[in-house]
């Protein structure tokens, strides 16, 4: 079947994927659009892994008040080409992450950008507040790592539970993005103001 330009250049605006792969899923699919979406999706999926570790030179910042200005946030997500920037779906991911920052408070991206020293500290907190039980002593360090778990879930943007769908870390919203657009995105920083705060 004969694929038209027209026809890819859809399928390509609505997922970022690779022209070539765009016209491939249409062949594959009989030129129906929303089932080469989904062949794409199923395709990124198992390339998404492969992705993480391409370099993201491009991407956006995204300013965002909450209702009320009592609290902004700016947060830096980056993708691999600015054809990627531009796409509606990594602009609404960007904007989303931005309302899950004002949202839920994390302090950092990953639980590997905290300190050996607060994580050092919350653990001794942890270890006492377990000893204070009463519990015996073999099991206070593994009292003490489960609410560490907690606490990086708390604190962790990339373990925090995606306000949207709050069954799914923000982590495999992230891998979801990644496999529909096709390239490596990272959320590189952010910063959480608040009124008084």
């Amino acid at each position: 079947m004969a694929i038209s330009a027209g026809l890819v250049k859809e399928l390509r605006e609505k997922t970022g994927a690779g022209i070539m792969d765009c016209k491939k899923a249409l062949q594959e699919n009989d030129g129906d659009l929303e089932k080469a979406v989904e062949w794409l999706r199923k395709k990124g999926m198992a390339s998404a892994k492969k992705r993480e570790s391409r370099e993201t030179k491009e991407g956006l910042i995204e300013a965002y008040i909450h209702p009320g200005n009592r609290i902004g946030v700016m947060i830096e997500v980056n993708c691999e080409t600015d054809f990627v920037a531009k796409n509606d779906e990594f602009k609404q991911f960007v904007r989303n992450m931005a309302m899950q920052v004002a949202a839920a408070n994390p302090l950092v991206v990953n639980r590997e950008d905290l300190s050996p020293e607060q994580i050092e500290k919350e653990m001794n907190i942890y270890k006492e507040q377990a000893k204070n039980t009463g519990k015996p002593d073999h099991i206070l360090e593994k009292i003490a790592q489960g609410k560490l778990d907690k606490f990086y879930q708390e604190v962790c943007l990339m373990e925090q539970s995606y306000i949207r769908e709050p069954e799914r870390p923000v982590a495999d919203v992230l891998s979801d993005v990644r496999a529909k657009i096709g390239e490596n995105i990272k959320i590189k920083r952010f910063v959480r103001y608040q009124l008084g705060g």
